[in-house]
């Protein structure tokens, strides 16, 4: 093992132990940085140099993106991103032990064009939420995910983890989120009562919360806990059958907690601890609705 294989393994059991990072994110900086060693040749610290990051920047930006190569469509600029994030964290690392190499702070990252939001209006998301009809198993399990994820502001891959030992007998909980933070997610006495509903017809002893129910299930599946996809494609079809032409997804939920806050007056400091962001700055992405009311504001006592 060269010097510097020896360094990027040790960098990445750092991430995974004292930095409390997913292993997929340890997966996605081992994989990242294996391409910017390979493609520069990398075979000690010293040769990572202001050139060698340089040329990888050109590599990545003339690169094209998985299946799109029919298109010529090119990484994107926040793909291209991730590369260069892995590479500062590592570099970072070097110079914690003392190795010389090029400083983090040399790598500026690309510019990234404004995030969009697209949302879901208020009536669609009500029509979404009232879709499921019925009081089979499966309607009470679909109707209490749809009111948990927008009464929570949940990720998807928290509401998959969730079990049956969360007490909602109180009008909070907590969950524990990306990098292993835990938080309070609190929850509306119209989702509790619909998850309540849904567990009270439960038969199977599965510890998942939500779990798969009669022919979602193959042989000896039933009561199997539901996975990212099956949330996604529930959500969807709900979307479909209430009429709304837009893609949903239950990150849009996510958006529309964020912003029914919002623009009901909540701060953006407390949206962002709701939805469990590290940085206020991914919350900022919701401005958009602070912005409306402070036209409001100048409409009303400007100039007059």
């Amino acid at each position: 093992m060269n010097d510097i294989q020896k360094f990027k393994r040790q960098f990445l059991e750092y991430v995974e132990i004292e930095k409390g990072r997913a292993i997929k994110t340890v997966e996605n900086y081992d994989r990242y940085i294996t391409r910017f060693f390979v493609f520069s040749k990398i075979q000690k610290p010293s040769d990572i140099t202001d050139e060698a990051i340089r040329e990888f920047r050109l590599h990545l930006n003339r690169q094209s993106a998985g299946n799109n190569r029919a298109t010529g469509a090119t990484l994107t600029k926040k793909t291209q991103n991730y590369y260069l994030i892995a590479i500062r964290s590592f570099l970072k690392y070097l110079a914690r032990q003392g190795e010389k190499s090029l400083p983090a702070e040399r790598i500026e990252l690309a510019k990234t064009p404004e995030r969009s939001l697209d949302l879901i209006t208020p009536t669609e998301l009500q029509r979404l939420i009232k879709a499921p009809e019925g009081d089979d198993l499966k309607t009470l399990r679909d109707r209490a995910i749809l009111q948990l994820l927008f009464s929570t502001g949940l990720r998807v891959s928290e509401l998959c983890s969730l079990t049956q030992d969360v007490d909602f007998s109180s009008d909070e909980f907590s969950i524990r989120g990306k990098g292993g933070k835990v938080r309070v997610v609190f929850i509306s006495d119209e989702a509790r009562r619909a998850v309540n509903a849904y567990l009270k017809n439960r038969k199977d002893m599965d510890d998942a919360l939500f779990v798969k129910v009669g022919n979602e299930g193959r042989k000896n599946q039933e009561g199997a806990g539901l996975a990212r996809r099956s949330i996604e494609r529930i959500v969807k079809h709900y979307a479909i059958k209430a009429g709304i032409s837009k893609k949903v997804t239950p990150h849009i939920i996510r958006h529309c907690f964020a912003t029914d806050l919002l623009s009901n007056g909540a701060d953006i400091r407390s949206v962002q601890i709701m939805l469990g962001h590290a940085n206020i700055g991914t919350t900022q992405i919701y401005t958009h609705v602070t912005d409306k009311h402070l036209r409001e504001v100048h409409k009303k006592f400007h100039g007059k």
